[in-house]
């Protein structure tokens, strides 16, 4: 991809983040790895009146928090730059406020074993990281303690980040996050989930990385 391309790209998921229902008005953000930058959508502009040259590049090098562009980054810019810098792997992020990701957040809870699709976040929970004020260095500092060795992360009372190898690895595993955390809430109406064992979850990483299914990074 160009770097147009690129930005073509992330107003389309963003689009395609609101019309599925993953987060709703300007709350959520995406970011993409471009070479040695970063783009990422720009704060409080409507994604169906966005245009690529308002998407804002950020340096992933020495220059931290310097951005291009007409307007400023979203005001989480730091995590995605955050993640980026330590996990090389990661192509984009997706960050929204899907409606039972953020309801279990709001009671700081992870996601146990309580689905094999679990596995697709790199071990055998989703975890919530501790809460703090949105847009701080302290929200990205949590956010990458409970991002170890994992691909998505719970938001205590905010939302919900999913990563990828690019963009559309990343709105699968922020879909895929979403549907689990759905199902979860509605196990522990009706007495809570039998959860998976640890043997059970080293058999589904198994597969799944002989498969390389749903990108599933690693075993427990």
């Amino acid at each position: 991809m160009t770097e147009l391309d690129r930005r073509r790209d992330i107003i389309a998921h963003c689009l395609k983040m609101n019309g599925n229902g993953l987060n709703q008005g300007v709350s959520g953000n995406i970011s993409v790895r471009s070479e040695d930058r970063m783009l990422i959508t720009p704060t409080s502009i409507p994604y169906d009146c966005m245009l690529p040259e308002e998407i804002v590049s950020m340096s992933l090098g020495a220059d931290y928090g310097a951005w291009e562009g007409p307007k400023p980054p979203s005001t989480e810019w730091r995590f995605h730059l955050d993640i980026m810098r330590a996990r090389p792997e990661v192509g984009a992020i997706v960050h929204a406020h899907p409606t039972y990701c953020t309801s279990l957040a709001m009671t700081r809870r992870a996601i146990p074993a309580c689905h094999y699709m679990i596995a697709v976040f790199g071990g055998d929970d989703v975890r919530c990281a501790d809460y703090a004020t949105y847009g701080t260095e302290q929200l990205s500092l949590n956010v990458l303690k409970a991002m170890e060795g994992r691909s998505a992360v719970l938001l205590a009372n905010h939302g919900a980040i999913a990563t990828g190898y690019d963009l559309s690895n990343a709105m699968w595993r922020a879909v895929e996050l979403e549907t689990i955390a759905r199902q979860y809430f509605n196990a522990l109406l009706i007495g809570g989930p039998v959860l998976l064992t640890e043997d059970e979850m080293h058999e589904t990483f198994a597969k799944g990385l002989a498969a390389n299914y749903g990108g599933v990074a690693r075993p427990v």
